[in-house]
């Protein structure tokens, strides 16, 4: 692969070619491209905006692919959140469609995949404080919304990172002295966290700013 000056890799994702590339845009808005129609692995590729017609004022936010049974959590900083399919954000307009509801000011978290054998939802606030919950919690929402609240958190300190994961979990960030850190957390360590849907959570000890939760594999 090779990129233009100032690009970079986003991610690689497992898909076929009848497949859809999804774009969230930073307003929420979800853009589906197919697979095949994308240019292929040798050379620069193509502007996404070449498939799809961005409203004025908004950028690509987050991509993703896979099968359209492929359940995912999205998120956004003002601590709501909802569980879809990715065939829930296909579209065949290049306008797209409007999926997860963003207010002002906030921003689009990564989406997560969810696996079957995910049992729990882990949120983490920019503030270090980790809320674990009950996936049972949630629902899924084929068309979209605002969500439910996944965590108590304001503009000041917003939700920075969220996943669903079973057993353990996986925290990283910066420890004292600014070094790069990650922390595995589980049994009662984990449990200090656990707590309802909504609630403010608890900090997590080491992190001075801790920036990302995922999955322990």
């Amino acid at each position: 692969m090779q990129f233009k000056s100032g690009d970079a890799l986003y991610g690689t994702f497992a898909c076929r070619s009848v497949d859809a590339l999804v774009v969230l845009g930073s307003n929420g808005r979800a853009y589906s491209v197919a697979v095949s129609a994308l240019p292929g692995g040798r050379g620069d590729g193509a502007p996404i905006t070449t498939f799809i017609e961005l409203e004025s004022g908004t950028q690509p936010a987050h991509y993703l692919a896979g099968p359209g049974d492929t359940v995912l959590l999205l998120a956004g900083t003002g601590g709501f959140g909802l569980m879809a399919r990715l065939s829930d954000l296909h579209s065949r307009q290049r306008a797209g469609k409007a999926f997860l509801s963003i207010e002002p000011g906030e921003q689009v978290l990564p989406p997560a995949q969810v696996l079957p054998s995910h049992d729990a939802v882990a949120a983490l606030a920019l503030d270090g404080r980790l809320l674990v919950f009950a996936r049972e919690e949630m629902k899924l929402q084929p068309g979209g919304g605002r969500g439910l609240t996944l965590m108590d958190v304001d503009a000041k300190t917003p939700l920075v990172s969220v996943c669903t994961f079973s057993g353990a979990l996986r925290v990283a960030g910066q420890g004292r002295g600014g070094k790069d850190k990650d922390e595995k957390l589980q049994g009662a360590t984990l449990a200090q966290h656990a707590g309802k849907r909504a609630r403010k959570g608890r900090k997590v000890e080491g992190f001075p700013r801790p920036m990302r939760v995922t999955p322990l594999v």
